[in-house]
This record gives C-alpha cells, sequence and structure tokens, in this order.
C-alpha cells in the first residue's frame, strides 16, 4: 500500500510530536532530584518548538496518536512543573528562602521580645523568632493544579484555569501575610500554570 504524501506528513508529525514528549518527560524525571539550568532549559526549549510546529501546521494527528500525546502531555506537565518551578523559584528568591520537609517554605515568626531590631537569619528571610514552616503541601498542590490545567486545556475547556487559580488563592490566603509567601505564590503559581498551558495547548493544536 502507498501512503499519500499527506499521510506520511501526519506520520512524520506524529513520530515527531511523540519524542519531543518523550524526550522531554525524560529530562524532567532526571532532573526532578536536582533541578540543572541546562537539562531544563533544552526540555523548555523542545516543548516550545513542537508548540510552534503544531501551530503552523494544517495536519493533525489521528485521534489514537492523539490520546497517547495526551497521556504524555499530562505527564510532562504534571512531573516538569515541579523541577522548572523549583528552579525559577530558586533564582527569583537567590537561595535565600528554605525549602520546608512538607513542601513548604521555612520562615521565622517575628520574636514577641521587645528589642525592636531583631537580627534577620539570610538563610530564611525573615526576623529571629520561632521557625515555622507556611503554605505546606506546595509540592501536592502543584501537581494537582497542573494535571487540573493541561487535562482541561486539552479538553477545550480553559475557563477552568480561573477556578485553579481562584481555589488555590483562597486556600492559601491567610498564609501571605509574610512577602516571603505571597512572592512564592506569585511566581510559583505563575511558572506551574504558564509550564502546563504550554504543554497542554501543544497536545491540543496536536488533536484539532
Amino acid at each position: 500500500m502507498v501512503l499519500s504524501p499527506e499521510a506520511i506528513l501526519v506520520l512524520i508529525l506524529s513520530i515527531f510530536l511523540f519524542l519531543v514528549l518523550s524526550v522531554t518527560l525524560t529530562l524532567v524525571i532526571v532532573s526532578k532530584r536536582s533541578p540543572t539550568d541546562p537539562v531544563l532549559i533544552v526540555a523548555a526549549s523542545l516543548v516550545v518548538l513542537a508548540l510552534l510546529v503544531v501551530a503552523v501546521s494544517p495536519l493533525k494527528v489521528p485521534i489514537v496518536v492523539g490520546m497517547v500525546l495526551a497521556m504524555l502531555g499530562t505527564a510532562v506537565a504534571a512531573l516538569g512543573g515541579d523541577p522548572i518551578t523549583r528552579r525559577i523559584l530558586a533564582f527569583a528568591t537567590h537561595g535565600n528562602v528554605r525549602d520546608g520537609e512538607s513542601g513548604g517554605i521555612l520562615l521565622r515568626a517575628p520574636s514577641p521580645a521587645a528589642d525592636a531590631v531583631d537580627a534577620v537569619d539570610p538563610a530564611i528571610g525573615a526576623s529571629s523568632g520561632d521557625v515555622r514552616e507556611v503554605m505546606r503541601g506546595g509540592t501536592t498542590i502543584g501537581y494537582l493544579e497542573r494535571i487540573a490545567v493541561v487535562v482541561a486545556i486539552i479538553a477545550g475547556f480553559p475557563e477552568a484555569l480561573a477556578v485553579v487559580v481562584a481555589v488555590k488563592g483562597v486556600g492559601r490566603f491567610s498564609e501571605l501575610v509574610a512577602p516571603e509567601s505571597r512572592e512564592r505564590f506569585i511566581i510559583g503559581t505563575m511558572s506551574s500554570l504558564l509550564w502546563a498551558c504550554l504543554v497542554g495547548a501543544l497536545v491540543r493544536l496536536s488533536i484539532w
């Protein structure tokens, strides 16, 4: 059986997208324990390149291939957002905010002492006092929000992004008093959602 030129191009596109998502998934898994800039830059570049290809391509992959890409894309969005977001947060805070054991950040509560000036611990980024972990469960919440976002985009329901951000904002509202918490919330949420949106758009455009 001789394939038509269009069928050959669809096959090439399908293989290309499958390889891009597979390689990206491998890179982010390797970077999960210790994120490194070169590996994450390559992973992000592959996603952006594939997104540009499907954005200008008039061809779409078959639905069966699309289902495989959707599963791969969901894994890439969920797992890849963790090292990428952590690396961006570390860059934005210059490494001055320490991560807690439960997915939050460690801050020092202001000391109740009468001294007007407390020593500032640069490793924690707040005045002296009892160390506490705020924004606990941030890692788990990040996985859940990225899965929700990428599935919503692939399914053609981008309005769900507003629901995800609203639920997260309400749940974290009482913890956003400290500047470090607000900074982490905004930067972390934007980075996580941007990554999930890029991957979701890539899969969506390749199918429909």
